[in-house]
């Protein structure tokens, strides 16, 4: 056993249910946790039920009735200790998410020091949840609008960010006068037991106990109960597109309010007036970080057909540097494993339609004889019309595309089903407004001059089309998680009605 699981109290078998009562006892199956690292067993985890998400909402009701009359500043102020506690278990988490999901040391704790960024943007949001005074047309009244929490908000999170996406919506969920219940994927359930003791902890020593709530379960019982709940007014959900159509869907129909942050297909266009050698980094972190295994990874790339040649051959070596291993033994990795057997799987049969469809593997395309689910970084000289680029293989492929025409690159890039982020690298600047543009990148973010992954906390975070549409972080992200209310206080003797309406009484 590792010395941080001990420090971090992960035991051989946790219960899946956590409340402001600490572990909730429960009668559901026993799911093992596997390391990607090497296939080893870590620990195990029983699985919440239903009896177990009815303890656990009632306790996230009965404390959002309290934490919602402190004001706001004092949350604020009880969430930056988090981020301190945080900060202080940062090395010790960073190991436990490249233990449980694969991440290099430096991603595993660069998530955990998303999550302290989260925190620090959260506590100054608490002194500015500003609402507008209008003026009213009626004399003798005045208007104007606040925000109220909005109760109990579920977050879903995925198994790439274990950590840090939690954080998006937690932080800022505590500031706003929330409580939530946290649903993680059963692929990365120890990370998110211990980041909840971690931060629990801080709540229950300031008497908050229960706004910070865990339930770890199946998505046909726990899962499908949580989004038709309508104790539950908003779901944050982060995971594919078509998990993402059944939240949406299920939560529409009880009129209740969703933050998707589901699939993204990005894309990088490298002009030939670029800095190639920048480029280079960005398109091979982009596409290799988290061995491919983020929203935002680069899986497109279109490059001038007078860089083509050459840039291709420059990336293909960069592929040919990368150390593939096991960032807690190994030492100067830069990618770790694919998740679990089934995401290699995938990949296998990516690589496979790639062949059917006439693409051409430049580099990779083939999984790595150790133990753990590794795979070959890949590079695929594709044509626009395969139908396998079109869609997101969670999986270290880049697929590579020329061009002639900046805006046959720009209409290709946005000519996809997601809408997450984009880039281009470019010295013009007239290509690089263009990209910025009402007729460039159809995605929610859209960069020049890096590449498609690593969004900083202090601008809005998310997508359109099957992206879902969500945003999270920034600078009025609070407002996703709160609710408007206007309000008219009439300190005359009379009462006018708005519109110039009459209705006089005898």
């Amino acid at each position: 056993m590792h010395a941080f699981l001990s420090r971090l109290g992960i035991e051989e078998v946790n219960p899946g249910a956590w409340s402001s009562e600490g572990a909730i006892a429960t009668k559901g199956r026993i799911v093992e946790v596997h390391s990607p690292l090497d296939g080893s067993l870590i620990a195990s985890v029983q699985l919440a039920g239903l009896d177990d998400y009815e303890a656990v909402i009632g306790n996230a009701r009965d404390a959002f009735k309290r934490w919602r009359m402190l004001p706001a500043p004092k949350r604020g102020e009880i969430v930056r200790l988090v981020g301190e506690a945080l900060r202080t278990h940062k090395e010790d988490l960073g190991r436990l998410i490249a233990l449980e999901v694969g991440k290099v040391l430096s991603e595993g704790e660069g998530e955990v020091q998303e999550s302290v960024d989260m925190a620090d943007l959260a506590v100054g949001m608490s002194r500015q949840l500003f609402g507008l005074t209008m003026h009213s047309e009626r004399p003798g009244h005045r208007m104007y609008e606040q925000w109220h929490p909005l109760g109990v908000v579920g977050i879903i999170t995925a198994f790439n960010f274990p950590n840090a996406v939690w954080a998006w919506n937690a932080m800022v969920a505590a500031i706003a006068g929330d409580t939530m219940i946290w649903k993680p994927s059963l692929k990365a359930p120890l990370t998110a037991i211990a980041t909840h003791r971690i931060c629990d902890a801080v709540l229950q020593e300031h008497g908050f106990g229960g706004v910070f709530n865990l339930i770890i379960g199946d998505d046909a019982d726990v899962g499908t109960t949580m989004i038709e709940d309508r104790r539950v007014p908003l779901i944050s959900a982060t995971g594919s597109t078509r998990m993402g159509r059944i939240v949406g869907e299920t939560v529409a129909r009880r009129l209740g309010r969703c933050l998707l942050e589901l699939g993204g297909n990005n894309a990088i266009i490298v002009h030939k007036d670029a800095d190639l050698d920048l480029a280079i980094r960005g398109v091979a972190f982009g596409a290799v970080g988290t061995a491919g295994q983020r929203c935002t990874t680069t899986r497109r790339l279109f490059l001038h057909r007078d860089i083509a040649d050459d840039f291709t051959a420059k990336l293909v070596r960069a592929y040919g540097s990368i150390t593939i291993g096991n960032p807690l033994e190994d030492e100067g990795v830069l990618m770790g494993p694919l998740i679990d057997a089934d995401a290699v799987s995938m990949y296998m049969d990516a690589i496979a339609m790639v062949r059917e469809q006439g693409g051409e593997i430049l580099c990779g395309g083939k999984p790595v004889e150790r133990p753990g689910f590794y795979v070959e970084p890949t590079i695929v000289k594709a044509t626009l019309d395969m139908p396998i680029t079109k869609e997101e293989t969670f999986a270290p492929i880049l697929y590579v595309f020329t061009y002639d025409d900046v805006a046959d690159a720009i209409d290709a890039q946005n000519d996809v089903d997601q809408g997450l982020s984009s880039a281009v690298f470019t010295d013009s600047f007239r290509l690089a407004e263009r990209f910025l543009s009402h007729a460039g990148s159809d995605c929610g973010i859209a960069n020049v001059n890096i590449g498609t992954s690593g969004a900083e906390i202090g601008g809005a975070f998310g997508g359109e089309k099957d992206t879902g549409g969500g945003r999270e972080a920034g600078s009025d992200s609070w407002k996703a998680y709160m609710r408007r209310q206007t309000c008219t206080m009439n300190w005359s003797t009379d009462l006018p009605l708005a519109q110039g309406v009459t209705f006089d009484l005898d």
